[in-house]
């Protein structure tokens, strides 16, 4: 009876101890899923302020996109207008010519007549002895003076021709230079704003990221405070069965010692032996101490000819769409995250450089979308597509047909790609394909 009290003694002590333990760890548990729940809320404020940006970087670099069109247009015109400026320049070349021939001609003529004056035309009025001469005469002095005026009519005409030409040249060339003023300057504008959305971007990213580790650390923490919580918790109930079990035991000897006080020697022999058991069964209950615990990628090139035959039987005869290097394989891990791995390859390159068609197809998608930035996919029949991501400039609109080899893009660093670079995957049946199995080299 006594081994009794002492055990109930012992666990109303530890049972105190344990519901202080449970209390503490409780609330730190309260604590962690405060911080938790405060870590989550700012994370999803990042997440929406990363969404604004992310919107408003893909409206600017969409704008970019139709800017640098609109600037390979003008420079197209721009040479279109030299061309043209070079025909007007050889035209006034031969104007003037003309205007130095006709200024001799004139001069020539003003001599001629400066030095006979009229006096040819007087004798001839004078001398009337014979008037069929007369008169064939005063005709040629007439076709002279017709001559004469018609000449200096035409010298007037190209003097007019000339200074229309000239006007016409310098007024094209004056717009031609307003014009890309203007575009230059726009172009100037937007890519300072690009490169600030792309900073506020990288800053948001950081702070995510910064959140989501400490959000993962208390997210550990609630687990191992959990577990810990559990742990009492078996604990405390596993005491409380032991202490109803002696409890109970205690009161059925205490009853058999009343009944049978005849049999009193019989009685303390069965009790000691109950206490021995229960001891033993103490002994055997408690919870064994637990035992210490140990303590740059190969270039790739878009030169070659290119295939003509189905995309299905194209495996190993492609071209590349961009020269450069690779800088992420089919099948890598992306970044730090053992769980995502590429789906396609990224090739190092120099923003602007030309992007081509590896097989020709038809294109399905030419816009801006989120994580690939401005993205063309083209459709190869079949089944077959290929994707050509974070491009700086779309040359192709969906619906557009394209051939093999045909410029569709440039590299650019859109969709928030620290460095120029673009994205090449290819889909089969919609199942990402490594690249490098259909593309040569």
């Amino acid at each position: 009876m006594l081994r009794v009290l002492i055990f109930l003694t012992s666990f109303c002590l530890l049972s105190t101890a344990f519901a202080d333990d449970r209390a503490q760890t409780q609330q730190q548990l309260d604590a962690t899923r405060k911080d938790i729940a405060d870590l989550q809320k700012t994370m999803n404020q990042l997440q929406q302020e990363k969404s604004g940006v992310q919107k408003d970087l893909r409206t600017t670099e969409t704008e970019m996109g139709k800017l640098e069109k609109q600037v390979e247009a003008l420079q197209k015109e721009l040479k279109k207008t030299e061309s043209e400026l070079e025909r007007l320049n050889g035209e006034k070349s031969k104007l003037q010519s003309a205007r130095v021939e006709q200024q001799r001609l004139i001069a020539i003529q003003a001599r001629a007549a400066y030095q006979s004056g009229r006096q040819e035309y007087l004798k001839l009025l004078l001398n009337q002895q014979n008037p069929e001469k007369f008169a064939r005469t005063l005709t040629y002095y007439d076709y002279l003076s017709q001559a004469r005026l018609e000449q200096l009519k035409q010298f007037n005409q190209t003097l007019q021709q000339l200074a229309e030409v000239e006007r016409q040249s310098q007024l094209q060339q004056a717009q031609l230079l307003v014009q890309q003023g203007n575009l230059d300057d726009q172009r100037a504008q937007l890519d300072q704003v690009r490169k600030d959305r792309q900073a506020a971007l990288a800053k948001l990213n950081d702070q995510y990221k910064d959140r989501d580790t400490k959000l993962q650390a208390r997210q550990q923490d609630q687990a191992d405070l959990t577990k810990v919580l559990k742990t009492i918790e078996e604990t405390l109930a596993r005491q409380a069965r032991e202490a109803e079990e002696a409890r109970q035991k205690a009161l059925l000897a205490e009853q058999q010692a009343q009944k049978q006080r005849e049999r009193e020697a019989q009685a303390r022999a069965q009790a000691q032996a109950q206490s021995k058991a229960d001891a033993g069964k103490q002994d055997d209950d408690m919870p064994a101490p637990k035992r210490p615990r140990p303590s740059p990628g190969p270039m790739v090139s878009s030169s070659g000819e290119t295939f003509g035959g189905a995309f299905a039987e194209a495996r190993g005869k492609l071209p590349w769409p961009v020269d450069g290097r690779l800088l992420a394989r089919f099948g890598e891990t992306r970044g730090d995250d053992e769980r995502t791995k590429w789906d396609g390859v990224m090739i190092s390159a120099q923003a602007g450089s030309a992007v081509h068609a590896v097989h020709g197809g038809r294109v399905v998608f030419a816009d801006w979308l989120r994580g690939a930035g401005l993205l063309v996919i083209l459709d190869h029949g079949n089944g077959y597509l290929s994707l050509y991501g974070h491009n700086q400039t779309l040359l192709k609109s969906a619906g557009d047909v394209v051939k093999a080899g045909e410029t569709i893009s440039t590299v650019g660093t859109s969709g928030g790609q620290d460095t120029p670079a673009l994205y090449f995957a290819i889909r089969q049946q919609g199942k990402p394909t490594d690249p490098a199995q259909w593309c040569r080299g």
